[in-house]
C-alpha cells in the first residue's frame, strides 16, 4: 500500500524558495572560494522533502528552541549569514563574500551550500544584529542549540568564548561585549574532525552503508535573550510517582540569601499546587492524585516558576511536567520486565536516526519534526531508540506531547585516548543535563555494538548514581558487561531475545532491516537493505511475520521490548517504515497499528493443535530408529516413550523446554481432533533445529532444512493439507541434529489475514 503525500523533488538544487538567491551566492562562491573536489559526485541528486519547499531566509526554524524553560521575549537569530572557508591555521577573514542559511548544516542542501567541511578547514560564520532598545538594562545572553564540532564565539571583534561538542546547547553573556549602535557583529569560527575520536554518531567522511553524509557547523537555533542581574539559568525536575511529588531544583546565578522561587503547578488551566524553595537546592512540590503520563495518555502538567528576591520578582518562566515511573518488576512467572507506572508494558519501537534528506541533521521545520513522531504513533509504535544522536528539545517536547517514550543513545565516538574518553564524559553528561527533563526519555542508552565502549562497568554507576529515575542500557548488542538494567541483543532480520535475567529485562535493541528503495524516493539509484524486499506487498507480509513473532517471544520467553530498523530510509539504507523523503508510507499503517499492538500470537492465528506455547502438550516419541512405516496413521508406537513438548536442550535460544533431547534424531507422533473448520488456510507452526520432516496422515506436510531461532509460519504441501478431516487426525515428526542447540515444536494454526483492530489493548 502506497500512501503519498506529495511528489517527491530530486535535485542537486536547493528548494525553489531558496534557489534565487542561492544561485547568485554559488556563483559568487565560485570566484572567491578554492575549488574542492564534489564528494557527491556520484550521487544522481539531493531529495527533498515536501517541507522544504516552506523553507526561505526569514522563516527558518522560527519556533522557540527551550520548551522546558520559556520567556516571552528573545530573538531568533536564523536565517542569512555570511561566511567563509579558509585553512585551520589561517587568520579570520575581514570581508565575507557567501552567505549560508543558518541553522542547515553546509553540507545540506537547504543551507544553500552543500559543501564538505574537512578537518583541515575552518568554516567562519558572519551575522550582523541589533539588540532591541528595550531591553537596555537587562543582560543579553547569546544561545547555541548545537554547533558541530568546536565552536569558537566573537561579539565585535572581541574573543567572547568557544566550546566543543556537537550536540549539546551552550550560553555566553555578551552583555559587556555589545555597542547598542543598532550594529553588532558576531564571528563563529568552527572546526569538525568529523571522523575524530570526539562523539559524532552516524556521521563520516566517507558516507556509506550505515554511515551517512556528516554535519557540520551551527545546526540548531541560534537566539537572544534577555534576563535580569539575577535569573533563573537550569531546571531539574523530576517526577516521583510513589510519593506523589515533583522533585525540584532551581539553579541561579547568585547566592544571595533572599532568594527563593514560588512554583505554581497547573493542570487544564486550574491550580493544583503551590510551593516556595530555595534556590541553588532540592526542594518538593506535592502533586496530590496525580494524573499519569503514558504514550496512551500524554497528560503534561504546566508550571510557572518565579523567583524573588524578598517580595520583589526578579525572573519567571514557564515550563510544563509528566508523573511516570519506569522500572523492573516481575511477571507471574518470575521474568523480569519493564514497566512503567508500576504497569507492564511491552515497547514496540523503529530505530530513528534523526536524518533528513534535505537537511542532514537538522529537520527542515518544527511541522516536520512533529511529524515522524505522530507517523509512529500511526503504525502503532509506542517507543522511539533515538540512534547515535542527540535531537534539538523540540523533537523531545512533541514525544512528551504526543505521547512516545524515547531510549536515547548517547553519540558513540572512538574514544581511543584519555583526551577523547573525558570529552565523550563531559557529553554524556551534558546530554544528561539537557535533555533529563523529558518524561518521555525512559532510558540512557551507554553503547552502541561496542563503538568506543570502555569502562562500562565505571559509567554505569555513575550514570545510575546521576539519574536513579531512568533505566540504563550498557550496551545495544554485542558487548554487554552485565551491568546495568537491560541484556540486548541486536538480530538481523531476527526476531531473537535474550532469556530475561533476575536483576535485567531482556530486550531486542534492533531487528528487522526490511529492505526496499522505491524508484523515485531514493537518495542514489543504489539501496540495500539487511533482507531485500521484492515489492511492497512482500514488505508488508515479512514484517508482519516478524512483528508476531515478536509478540511470541514477549508472551512466551519474556521479552520486554523490541526496535525495528527504522523509522526511514536514510541515504542508500533502505530499511524504512518510510521513505527518505517521508512522502510514501512503505508498510500500510493500517495493518503495523494493529499488528504492533499484540500481547501474542494468538491473537492472530486461530489454534488448531496446540504447541508448546500454548499449554502443555503430550507426544510419543522415540530416539531409536523405528523403520520406515513410522509415520502412517496405522503404525503401532506401543514401545514409544511420552513426554511433553518441547523436546531439545536448555541452552538453545527462545524455546519452551519440557523434555530433554540431546541425541542425534528423535521420532514425534500424536493424534489430534479437529472439528468443523475450514482448514484450507492451515499452517505449521515449527520451531526446529536443526533438518525437520512432519507428516500429516501419512503425507509430507513440510520438510524443513537448517534451523530457525523462533516459532515460525510453515506452509502445508496441498496433498497433506487435503488430509486434514473432523474428527481424529495423526501428526509425525522427525529432526535430525548435527551441532550445537537443537529443539523440535510443532504446532498447526490458521493465520489470520489482518489481526483484529486493537489487538493486545
Amino acid at each position: 500500500m502506497r500512501l503519498v503525500f506529495g511528489p517527491p523533488t530530486r535535485s542537486f538544487r536547493p528548494p525553489p524558495t531558496l534557489r534565487r538567491w542561492s544561485i547568485l551566492l554559488g556563483l559568487t562562491a565560485a570566484l572567491t572560494q578554492p575549488a574542492r573536489p564534489d564528494t557527491n559526485a556520484t550521487a544522481p541528486g539531493f531529495l527533498m522533502t515536501r517541507w522544504a519547499a516552506e523553507v526561505s531566509p526569514s522563516n527558518a526554524l522560527p519556533a522557540y528552541p527551550r520548551p522546558q524553560l520559556v520567556r516571552p521575549d528573545w530573538l531568533n537569530l536564523n536565517g542569512l549569514w555570511d561566511y567563509s572557508l579558509s585553512t585551520n591555521t589561517a587568520p579570520a577573514p575581514t570581508i565575507f563574500f557567501n552567505q549560508i542559511l543558518v541553522p542547515f548544516p553546509i553540507e545540506s542542501a537547504l543551507s544553500g551550500v552543500m559543501q564538505r567541511l574537512d578537518e583541515n578547514s575552518t568554516l567562519w560564520y558572519c551575522r550582523h544584529f541589533a539588540v532591541p532598545p528595550a531591553w537596555a538594562g537587562q543582560r543579553v545572553r547569546l544561545h547555541f542549540g548545537a554547533v558541530d564540532w568546536q565552536a569558537r564565539v566573537s561579539i565585535n571583534g572581541r574573543p567572547v568564548g568557544e566550546h566543543r561538542g556537537g550536540y549539546d546547547g551552550f550560553s555566553f553573556d555578551i552583555t559587556d561585549y555589545l555597542r547598542w549602535n543598532g550594529q553588532e557583529e558576531m564571528v563563529v569560527a568552527v572546526e569538525d574532525p568529523t571522523d575524530g575520536d570526539q562523539p559524532h554518531g552516524k556521521q563520516s567522511s566517507k558516507s556509506e552503508n550505515i554511515f551517512y553524509t556528516p554535519t557540520s557547523g551551527i545546526w540548531q537555533t541560534v537566539w537572544l535573550e534577555p534576563v535580569s542581574p539575577m535569573c533563573i539559568d537550569e531546571l531539574r525536575l523530576v517526577p516521583d510517582v510513589d510519593n506523589n511529588a515533583l522533585h525540584i531544583k532551581v539553579a541561579a546565578g547568585s547566592l544571595r540569601k533572599s532568594l527563593a522561587v514560588e512554583v505554581v503547578a497547573r493542570a487544564t488551566n486550574s491550580e493544583i499546587a503551590r510551593v516556595i524553595g530555595p534556590v541553588n537546592r532540592d526542594f518538593s512540590l506535592p502533586i496530590p492524585a496525580p494524573h499519569l503520563w503514558s504514550p496512551e495518555d500524554p497528560f503534561l502538567y504546566d508550571l510557572k516558576i518565579t523567583l524573588k528576591d524578598g517580595d520583589r520578582v526578579v525572573d519567571s518562566v514557564t515550563s510544563y511536567f509528566g508523573m511516570r515511573k519506569i522500572a523492573l518488576l516481575k511477571d507471574e512467572e518470575g521474568k523480569t520486565r519493564m514497566a512503567l507506572n508500576g504497569r507492564l508494558t511491552f515497547q514496540m519501537g523503529a530505530l530513528d536516526q534523526g536524518f533528513w534528506p534535505d537537511g542532514i541533521y537538522t529537520a527542515p521545520t518544527d511541522e516536520a519534526l512533529r511529524f515522524d513522531i505522530e507517523a509512529l504513533k500511526r503504525m502503532g509504535f509506542n517507543l522511539a531508540r533515538k540512534h547515535v544522536k542527540v535531537e534539538p528539545d523540540r523533537w523531545y517536547y512533541w514525544c512528551d506531547k504526543l505521547g512516545l517514550l524515547v531510549w536515547q543513545d548517547m553519540p558513540s565516538g572512538n574514544n581511543s585516548a584519555p583526551e577523547s574518553r573525558l570529552q565523550f564524559e563531559t557529553e554524556l553528561q551534558q546530554m544528561l543535563e539537557g535533555r533529563g527533563n523529558h518524561p518521555s526519555i525512559i532510558v540512557w542508552v551507554l553503547f552502541n555494538e561496542g563503538w568506543g565502549q570502555y569502562d562500562t562497568e565505571r559509567l554505569v554507576a555513575w550514570l545510575k548514581a546521576f539519574d536513579p529515575t531512568r533505566l540504563v542500557d550498557n550496551a545495544s548488542g554485542w558487548t554487554d558487561k552485565r551491568v546495568g538494567d537491560l541484556v540486548d541483543i541486536h538480530s538481523y532480520p531476527g526476531p531473537e531475545t535474550p532469556p530475561p535475567e533476575p536483576d535485567r529485562a531482556a530486550v531486542l535493541g534492533e531487528f528487522g532491516g526490511l529492505g526496499l528503495g522505491l524508484p523515485g524516493h531514493t537518495w542514489t539509484s543504489q539501496s540495500w537493505g539487511y533482507q531485500p524486499m521484492t515489492n511492497l506487498d512482500n514488505l508488508n507480509l515479512h514484517y508482519r511475520q516478524l512483528a508476531m513473532r515478536v509478540h511470541t517471544l514477549n508472551y512466551s520467553f519474556g521479552l520486554s521490548a523490541a526496535v525495528y530498523t527504522q523509522t526511514t530510509d536514510v541515504e542508500t539504507e533502505c530499511n524504512g517504515l518510510m521513505t527518505y523523503d517521508r512522502a510514501v508510507f512503505k508498510l500500510d499503517p493500517v495493518m503495523t497499528f494493529a499488528v504492533n499492538l499484540g500481547e501474542n500470537q494468538g491473537n492472530y492465528a486461530q489454534i488448531i493443535m496446540p504447541s508448546a506455547l500454548n499449554q502443555r502438550v503430550m507426544w510419543k516419541y522415540t530416539i531409536e530408529n523405528p523403520g520406515d512405516q513410522w509415520f502412517k496413521p496405522e503404525f503401532t508406537a506401543t514401545n514409544w516413550s511420552e513426554g511433553i513438548a518441547g523436546f531439545g536442550t536448555p541452552e538453545t535460544p527462545n524455546i519452551k523446554l519440557a523434555t530433554k533431547w540431546n541425541t542425534a534424531d528423535i521420532w514425534l507422533r500424536r493424534e489430534f481432533t479437529l472439528g468443523p473448520t475450514d482448514v484450507s488456510h492451515a499452517a505449521l507452526l515449527v520451531h526446529h533445529d536443526e533438518d525437520a520432516e512432519i507428516y500429516l496422515n501419512g503425507v509430507l506436510a513440510a520438510k524443513l532444512p537448517g534451523y530457525d531461532t523462533i516459532y515460525m509460519e510453515q506452509k502445508i504441501n496441498p496433498d497433506a493439507l487435503a488430509t486434514l478431516k473432523p474428527g481424529v487426525n495423526h501428526i509425525a515428526v522427525h529432526c535430525h541434529q548435527t551441532g550445537g542447540g537443537q529443539y523440535i515444536d510443532v504446532g498447526i494454526v490458521i493465520p489470520q489475514a489482518n489481526p483484529p483492530a486493537g489487538a493486545g489493548k
